[in-house]
């Protein structure tokens, strides 16, 4: 349902994307999992023919993005990361709005704005203001308007920044239905924990490139059996590094002298070992251990953390 190969990007002499290659199959919620600046919106705009790629080739339900753009736009859906709505119009006034914008008219559009506030919980609300609305239920009314026309095929570029648990919990349900019924939807996020319980599979994206790319069982196995240990404090970064050299279960995924990230195998005397080295090595404030996870395989990729 949508291909992309050997896509590129350049912004000057910034490589956004750098010949990143996906696939994903009808009926499916694929995530594009990065931090900020990774690619994933440009990624997206591309898809959406708001953007020219700079080589490479993407197409949406078989049509090419750059030489069918028209039927491309026609099958799918775009929600922005920034809400896109008329805030002095209602729920019911903008959904009528976008879905006249895809020649939909009479009953037709009628009945498909009532089924949209119903699947949006909007519907006792639909005559008030957007703007007296609040973030979440902004978020839902704009992903109701990339809805309309009923596309194939949905992008969603970040659509829970800056909302509330609940809300967030709300539109992930909602994305949910959304698939089950048959769309498939290309959701990028830099919340690892929203592409863990949504995504079929995901891509990891750093920097223009896919760095990882699978189901989540398949990425959690590139990580192997080994637990994430962050620690935090003040280090001689050099001292530390011929610590670690002499651990036979251990690697650092990254290493400031504030804050270390590394991977330790299960089994044997290796983490009591790297706690009693390191009052060699500077001070210790904190330590957290984690279960392996897509973060430690982001961190081993990255050298850096998903959140930044």
């Amino acid at each position: 349902m949508i291909e992309v190969q050997d896509l590129h990007k350049a912004y000057g002499g910034v490589q956004a994307l750098d010949g990143i290659t996906f696939s994903v199959p009808e009926a499916t919620v694929y995530g594009l999992l990065g931090p900020n600046g990774a690619g994933k919106s440009t990624a997206i705009s591309i898809l959406a023919g708001l953007v020219a790629p700079t080589s490479g080739r993407a197409s949406v339900a078989g049509h090419d993005v750059s030489t069918d753009s028209t039927a491309a736009k026609r099958a799918l859906g775009f929600v922005p990361q920034d809400v896109v709505l008329y805030d002095e119009l209602n729920a019911k006034e903008n959904l009528e709005f976008f879905g006249g914008l895809y020649g939909i008219r009479g009953a037709g559009l009628r009945d498909r704005v009532a089924e949209l506030l119903h699947d949006i919980d909007l519907g006792d609300n639909a005559k008030r203001p957007v703007e007296t609305y609040s973030g979440g239920m902004k978020r839902r009314l704009n992903i109701a308007c990339g809805l309309v026309h009923q596309p194939r095929v949905l992008l969603l570029d970040e659509p829970t920044v800056g909302i509330d648990p609940q809300a967030r919990l709300h539109i992930l349900a909602m994305v949910r239905r959304i698939a089950e019924a048959g769309t498939t939807v290309l959701y990028t996020t830099h919340y690892l924990h929203e592409a863990e319980e949504l995504c079929q599979r995901i891509a990891i994206i750093d920097r223009g490139r896919i760095l990882a790319e699978g189901s989540l069982e398949e990425l959690r196995s590139q990580v192997g059996e080994r637990d994430l240990v962050t620690i935090t404090g003040r280090f001689d970064v050099a001292a530390v590094r011929t610590l670690v050299s002499t651990l036979e279960n251990a690697e650092i995924l990254s290493l400031q002298e504030s804050e270390m990230a590394l991977a330790l195998r299960h089994g044997g005397d290796t983490f009591g070992r790297l706690v009693r080295g390191l009052t060699e090595c500077g001070e210790a404030r904190e330590i957290n251990i984690r279960q392996p996870s897509l973060e430690n395989l982001f961190i081993k990729l990255t050298g850096r953390d998903l959140r930044e």
